[in-house]
Protein backbone atom coordinates (compact mmCIF):
# COMPACT_ATOMS: atom_id res chain seq x y z
CA UNK A 1 0.00 0.00 0.00
CA UNK A 2 2.78 2.42 0.92
CA UNK A 3 4.66 1.64 -2.28
CA UNK A 4 1.63 2.36 -4.47
CA UNK A 5 0.96 5.70 -2.74
CA UNK A 6 4.60 6.80 -3.16
CA UNK A 7 4.55 5.68 -6.79
CA UNK A 8 1.43 7.75 -7.40
CA UNK A 9 3.07 10.80 -5.87
CA UNK A 10 6.13 10.31 -8.09
CA UNK A 11 3.92 10.02 -11.19
CA UNK A 12 2.10 13.29 -10.32
CA UNK A 13 5.41 15.07 -9.89
CA UNK A 14 6.44 14.01 -13.38
CA UNK A 15 3.46 15.80 -14.92
CA UNK A 16 4.64 19.12 -16.40
CA UNK A 17 3.36 22.38 -14.95
CA UNK A 18 -0.03 23.49 -16.26
CA UNK A 19 -1.27 19.93 -16.88
CA UNK A 20 -3.44 18.13 -14.35
CA UNK A 21 -3.87 14.83 -16.18
CA UNK A 22 -3.19 12.87 -19.34
CA UNK A 23 -3.34 14.46 -22.76
CA UNK A 24 -6.66 14.37 -24.59
CA UNK A 25 -6.93 11.84 -27.36
CA UNK A 26 -7.03 12.88 -30.98
CA UNK A 27 -3.78 14.82 -31.28
CA UNK A 28 -4.50 18.48 -31.99
CA UNK A 29 -8.25 18.23 -31.53
CA UNK A 30 -7.93 18.84 -27.79
CA UNK A 31 -6.42 22.27 -28.31
CA UNK A 32 -9.08 23.18 -30.89
CA UNK A 33 -11.83 22.72 -28.30
CA UNK A 34 -10.46 25.51 -26.08
CA UNK A 35 -12.18 28.45 -27.90
CA UNK A 36 -15.62 26.92 -27.41
CA UNK A 37 -16.54 28.88 -24.25
CA UNK A 38 -15.85 32.22 -25.91
CA UNK A 39 -17.83 31.21 -28.99
CA UNK A 40 -20.79 30.13 -26.87
CA UNK A 41 -20.62 33.34 -24.87
CA UNK A 42 -20.98 35.32 -28.10
CA UNK A 43 -24.09 33.43 -29.19
CA UNK A 44 -26.61 35.35 -27.01
CA UNK A 45 -25.23 38.65 -28.28
CA UNK A 46 -25.71 37.49 -31.88
CA UNK A 47 -29.37 36.83 -31.14
CA UNK A 48 -29.73 40.19 -29.40
CA UNK A 49 -27.87 42.15 -32.07
CA UNK A 50 -30.94 43.05 -34.24
CA UNK A 51 -32.90 44.28 -31.24
CA UNK A 52 -29.89 46.20 -29.91
CA UNK A 53 -29.42 47.92 -33.28
CA UNK A 54 -33.08 48.96 -33.40
CA UNK A 55 -33.10 50.15 -29.78
CA UNK A 56 -29.83 51.98 -30.30
CA UNK A 57 -31.28 53.86 -33.24
CA UNK A 58 -34.52 54.65 -31.45
CA UNK A 59 -32.94 55.69 -28.14
CA UNK A 60 -29.37 56.83 -28.76
CA UNK A 61 -30.16 59.47 -31.37
CA UNK A 62 -33.04 61.13 -29.45
CA UNK A 63 -30.91 61.21 -26.28
CA UNK A 64 -28.06 62.73 -28.27
CA UNK A 65 -30.37 65.41 -29.68
CA UNK A 66 -31.83 66.08 -26.23
CA UNK A 67 -28.38 66.65 -24.76
CA UNK A 68 -27.32 68.75 -27.75
CA UNK A 69 -30.33 71.07 -27.60
CA UNK A 70 -29.79 71.57 -23.86
CA UNK A 71 -26.38 73.11 -24.63
CA UNK A 72 -27.72 75.78 -27.01
CA UNK A 73 -30.03 78.76 -26.82
CA UNK A 74 -32.93 77.24 -28.71
CA UNK A 75 -36.31 78.97 -28.77
CA UNK A 76 -39.06 79.58 -31.30
CA UNK A 77 -36.91 82.22 -32.98
CA UNK A 78 -34.21 79.65 -33.70
CA UNK A 79 -36.77 77.09 -34.86
CA UNK A 80 -38.27 79.50 -37.39
CA UNK A 81 -34.82 80.64 -38.53
CA UNK A 82 -35.27 84.25 -37.43
CA UNK A 83 -32.22 84.19 -35.15
CA UNK A 84 -29.06 82.09 -35.21
CA UNK A 85 -28.52 79.33 -32.69
CA UNK A 86 -25.93 80.23 -30.06
CA UNK A 87 -23.91 77.87 -27.90
CA UNK A 88 -24.68 78.26 -24.19
CA UNK A 89 -22.73 75.36 -22.75
CA UNK A 90 -24.07 74.66 -19.26
CA UNK A 91 -25.83 78.03 -19.12
CA UNK A 92 -29.27 76.41 -19.40
CA UNK A 93 -28.46 74.12 -16.48
CA UNK A 94 -27.21 77.08 -14.44
CA UNK A 95 -30.45 78.93 -15.16
CA UNK A 96 -32.47 75.83 -14.32
CA UNK A 97 -30.70 75.15 -11.03
CA UNK A 98 -30.99 78.80 -10.11
CA UNK A 99 -34.77 78.72 -10.57
CA UNK A 100 -36.57 78.26 -7.27
CA UNK A 101 -39.60 76.79 -9.01
CA UNK A 102 -37.50 73.93 -10.39
CA UNK A 103 -36.50 72.81 -6.91
CA UNK A 104 -40.09 73.08 -5.70
CA UNK A 105 -41.29 70.97 -8.61
CA UNK A 106 -38.48 68.45 -8.05
CA UNK A 107 -39.41 68.10 -4.37
CA UNK A 108 -43.10 67.74 -5.25
CA UNK A 109 -42.22 65.09 -7.84
CA UNK A 110 -40.15 63.06 -5.37
CA UNK A 111 -42.81 63.21 -2.63
CA UNK A 112 -45.64 62.45 -5.06
CA UNK A 113 -43.76 59.52 -6.61
CA UNK A 114 -42.92 58.12 -3.16
CA UNK A 115 -46.58 58.30 -2.10
CA UNK A 116 -47.69 56.61 -5.33
CA UNK A 117 -45.14 53.83 -4.89
CA UNK A 118 -46.15 53.25 -1.26
CA UNK A 119 -49.85 53.16 -2.15
CA UNK A 120 -49.29 50.87 -5.12
CA UNK A 121 -47.23 48.40 -3.09
CA UNK A 122 -49.69 48.40 -0.18
CA UNK A 123 -52.76 47.79 -2.35
CA UNK A 124 -51.02 45.32 -4.66
CA UNK A 125 -49.53 43.20 -1.85
CA UNK A 126 -52.77 43.21 0.16
CA UNK A 127 -54.81 42.03 -2.82
CA UNK A 128 -52.16 39.44 -3.69
CA UNK A 129 -52.57 37.92 -0.23
CA UNK A 130 -56.35 38.15 -0.60
CA UNK A 131 -56.16 36.17 -3.85
CA UNK A 132 -54.63 33.26 -1.95
CA UNK A 133 -57.51 33.23 0.54
CA UNK A 134 -60.56 33.30 -1.76
CA UNK A 135 -62.06 30.66 -4.00
CA UNK A 136 -61.50 30.28 -7.72
CA UNK A 137 -64.47 32.31 -8.99
CA UNK A 138 -63.89 35.43 -6.83
CA UNK A 139 -60.16 35.15 -7.58
CA UNK A 140 -60.81 35.11 -11.33
CA UNK A 141 -63.23 38.05 -11.08
CA UNK A 142 -60.74 40.11 -9.06
CA UNK A 143 -57.89 39.38 -11.45
CA UNK A 144 -59.98 40.25 -14.52
CA UNK A 145 -61.10 43.52 -12.92
CA UNK A 146 -57.52 44.39 -11.98
CA UNK A 147 -56.19 43.57 -15.43
CA UNK A 148 -58.97 45.69 -16.92
CA UNK A 149 -57.79 48.65 -14.85
CA UNK A 150 -54.19 47.97 -15.91
CA UNK A 151 -55.13 47.83 -19.60
CA UNK A 152 -57.14 51.05 -19.53
CA UNK A 153 -55.34 53.92 -21.31
CA UNK A 154 -54.12 56.68 -19.01
CA UNK A 155 -56.20 59.37 -20.73
CA UNK A 156 -59.38 57.30 -20.46
CA UNK A 157 -58.77 56.38 -16.83
CA UNK A 158 -58.00 59.97 -15.87
CA UNK A 159 -61.19 61.22 -17.56
CA UNK A 160 -63.31 58.60 -15.79
CA UNK A 161 -61.84 59.53 -12.40
CA UNK A 162 -62.55 63.21 -13.09
CA UNK A 163 -66.18 62.34 -13.81
CA UNK A 164 -66.42 60.28 -10.61
CA UNK A 165 -65.12 63.18 -8.51
CA UNK A 166 -66.82 65.96 -10.46
CA UNK A 167 -68.08 68.82 -8.28
CA UNK A 168 -71.52 68.96 -9.96
CA UNK A 169 -72.33 65.50 -11.28
CA UNK A 170 -69.83 63.19 -9.59
CA UNK A 171 -71.29 60.33 -7.51
CA UNK A 172 -68.43 60.44 -4.97
CA UNK A 173 -69.45 63.86 -3.60
CA UNK A 174 -73.05 62.71 -3.29
CA UNK A 175 -72.08 59.54 -1.44
CA UNK A 176 -69.78 61.45 0.94
CA UNK A 177 -72.17 64.39 1.33
CA UNK A 178 -69.57 66.95 0.17
CA UNK A 179 -71.92 68.99 -2.01
CA UNK A 180 -70.08 70.88 -4.74
CA UNK A 181 -66.58 70.31 -3.33
CA UNK A 182 -63.92 70.65 -6.06
CA UNK A 183 -61.17 68.07 -5.69
CA UNK A 184 -58.94 69.71 -8.28
CA UNK A 185 -59.05 73.21 -6.76
CA UNK A 186 -56.78 72.62 -3.75
CA UNK A 187 -53.19 71.52 -4.23
CA UNK A 188 -53.20 68.55 -1.87
CA UNK A 189 -56.68 67.32 -2.81
CA UNK A 190 -55.70 67.44 -6.50
CA UNK A 191 -52.51 65.50 -5.83
CA UNK A 192 -54.52 63.01 -3.76
CA UNK A 193 -57.01 62.54 -6.59
CA UNK A 194 -54.22 61.92 -9.10
CA UNK A 195 -52.55 59.55 -6.61
CA UNK A 196 -55.72 57.46 -6.42
CA UNK A 197 -55.83 57.16 -10.20
CA UNK A 198 -52.14 56.26 -10.45
CA UNK A 199 -52.51 53.58 -7.76
CA UNK A 200 -55.65 52.27 -9.46
CA UNK A 201 -53.90 51.72 -12.79
CA UNK A 202 -50.58 50.52 -11.27
CA UNK A 203 -51.46 48.05 -8.52
CA UNK A 204 -52.43 45.16 -10.87
CA UNK A 205 -48.77 44.70 -11.88
CA UNK A 206 -47.72 44.43 -8.25
CA UNK A 207 -50.66 42.21 -7.38
CA UNK A 208 -50.06 39.69 -10.17
CA UNK A 209 -46.29 39.61 -9.61
CA UNK A 210 -46.49 39.16 -5.84
CA UNK A 211 -49.30 36.61 -6.18
CA UNK A 212 -47.11 34.54 -8.49
CA UNK A 213 -44.33 34.74 -5.90
CA UNK A 214 -46.64 33.64 -3.09
CA UNK A 215 -47.82 30.65 -5.11
CA UNK A 216 -44.18 29.61 -5.47
CA UNK A 217 -43.70 29.51 -1.68
CA UNK A 218 -43.96 25.92 -0.34
CA UNK A 219 -47.35 25.28 1.21
CA UNK A 220 -45.71 23.53 4.16
CA UNK A 221 -44.10 26.77 5.27
CA UNK A 222 -47.41 28.64 5.37
CA UNK A 223 -49.18 25.73 7.06
CA UNK A 224 -46.49 25.60 9.77
CA UNK A 225 -46.87 29.32 10.42
CA UNK A 226 -50.66 28.98 10.62
CA UNK A 227 -50.40 26.04 13.02
CA UNK A 228 -48.16 28.14 15.26
CA UNK A 229 -51.03 30.62 15.57
CA UNK A 230 -49.56 33.39 13.42
CA UNK A 231 -52.02 35.93 11.99
CA UNK A 232 -52.12 36.86 8.32
CA UNK A 233 -50.17 40.04 9.03
CA UNK A 234 -47.56 38.12 11.01
CA UNK A 235 -47.26 35.51 8.24
CA UNK A 236 -46.73 38.27 5.70
CA UNK A 237 -44.23 40.21 7.80
CA UNK A 238 -42.19 37.28 9.13
CA UNK A 239 -42.53 34.63 6.41
CA UNK A 240 -43.69 35.91 3.04
CA UNK A 241 -41.98 39.31 2.92
CA UNK A 242 -38.46 37.94 3.57
CA UNK A 243 -38.95 35.15 1.04
CA UNK A 244 -40.39 37.55 -1.55
CA UNK A 245 -37.73 40.20 -1.04
CA UNK A 246 -36.25 39.85 -4.58
CA UNK A 247 -39.70 40.26 -6.15
CA UNK A 248 -40.57 43.20 -3.89
CA UNK A 249 -37.32 44.95 -4.81
CA UNK A 250 -38.09 44.54 -8.53
CA UNK A 251 -41.64 45.89 -8.33
CA UNK A 252 -40.53 48.75 -6.07
CA UNK A 253 -37.80 49.96 -8.41
CA UNK A 254 -40.04 49.67 -11.45
CA UNK A 255 -42.82 51.56 -9.68
CA UNK A 256 -40.36 54.32 -8.78
CA UNK A 257 -39.35 54.68 -12.43
CA UNK A 258 -42.96 54.72 -13.65
CA UNK A 259 -44.33 57.09 -11.02
CA UNK A 260 -41.40 59.51 -11.22
CA UNK A 261 -42.22 60.28 -14.85
CA UNK A 262 -46.00 60.56 -14.55
CA UNK A 263 -47.35 62.99 -17.12
CA UNK A 264 -50.76 62.08 -18.52
CA UNK A 265 -52.64 61.83 -15.22
CA UNK A 266 -51.32 65.15 -13.92
CA UNK A 267 -51.85 66.95 -17.21
CA UNK A 268 -55.39 65.68 -17.77
CA UNK A 269 -56.74 65.75 -14.22
CA UNK A 270 -55.26 69.11 -13.13
CA UNK A 271 -55.61 70.93 -16.42
CA UNK A 272 -51.91 71.10 -17.22
CA UNK A 273 -50.46 71.45 -13.73
CA UNK A 274 -53.17 72.96 -11.54
CA UNK A 275 -53.93 76.54 -10.62
CA UNK A 276 -50.78 78.67 -10.92
CA UNK A 277 -48.74 75.50 -11.42
CA UNK A 278 -49.42 74.17 -7.91
CA UNK A 279 -49.58 70.56 -9.15
CA UNK A 280 -46.58 70.53 -11.46
CA UNK A 281 -44.26 67.55 -11.68
CA UNK A 282 -41.03 67.42 -13.66
CA UNK A 283 -42.54 65.92 -16.80
CA UNK A 284 -45.31 68.52 -16.99
CA UNK A 285 -42.86 71.27 -16.01
CA UNK A 286 -40.57 70.29 -18.89
CA UNK A 287 -43.53 70.26 -21.28
CA UNK A 288 -44.61 73.74 -20.22
CA UNK A 289 -41.10 75.12 -20.56
CA UNK A 290 -40.51 73.55 -23.94
CA UNK A 291 -43.85 74.03 -25.69
CA UNK A 292 -45.94 76.53 -23.73
CA UNK A 293 -43.04 78.97 -23.27
CA UNK A 294 -41.12 77.89 -26.42
CA UNK A 295 -37.94 77.49 -24.35
CA UNK A 296 -36.91 74.23 -25.93
CA UNK A 297 -33.40 74.31 -24.52
CA UNK A 298 -34.66 74.58 -20.94
CA UNK A 299 -37.15 71.79 -21.55
CA UNK A 300 -34.33 69.66 -22.91
CA UNK A 301 -32.21 70.44 -19.84
CA UNK A 302 -35.04 69.26 -17.59
CA UNK A 303 -35.28 66.10 -19.67
CA UNK A 304 -31.56 65.45 -19.24
CA UNK A 305 -31.83 65.91 -15.47
CA UNK A 306 -34.74 63.45 -15.34
CA UNK A 307 -32.77 61.03 -17.49
CA UNK A 308 -29.81 61.14 -15.11
CA UNK A 309 -32.02 60.63 -12.07
CA UNK A 310 -33.82 57.66 -13.63
CA UNK A 311 -30.51 56.30 -14.89
CA UNK A 312 -29.20 56.30 -11.32
CA UNK A 313 -32.33 54.47 -10.16
CA UNK A 314 -31.95 51.98 -13.02
CA UNK A 315 -28.32 51.29 -12.11
CA UNK A 316 -29.40 50.57 -8.54
CA UNK A 317 -32.09 48.28 -9.94
CA UNK A 318 -29.59 46.36 -12.08
CA UNK A 319 -27.16 46.06 -9.19
CA UNK A 320 -29.86 44.62 -6.97
CA UNK A 321 -30.84 42.17 -9.69
CA UNK A 322 -27.24 41.06 -10.02
CA UNK A 323 -26.96 40.49 -6.28
CA UNK A 324 -30.18 38.49 -6.26
CA UNK A 325 -28.92 36.39 -9.17
CA UNK A 326 -25.77 35.58 -7.24
CA UNK A 327 -27.79 34.59 -4.17
CA UNK A 328 -30.11 32.40 -6.17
Amino acid sequence: MTGSVSQGVIERRRVPAGRSGPRPRGGGRGSAAAPRPSASSRTPWLYLAPALVVLGGLLAYPIYQLGLISLFHYTQAQVSGGEPTTFEGFGNYAELFGDEQFWQVLLATVVFAAACVAGTLAVGCALAVLLTQVRAVPRLALMLAALGAWATPAVTGSTVWLLLFDADFGPVNRMLGLGDHSWTYGRYSAFFLVLLEVVWCSFPFVMVTVYAGIRAVPAEVLEAAALDGASQWRIWRSVLAPMLRPILVVVTIQSVIWDFKVFTQIYVMTGGGGIAGQNLVLNVYAYQRAFASSQYSLGAAIGVVMLLILLAVTLVYLRLLRRQGEEL
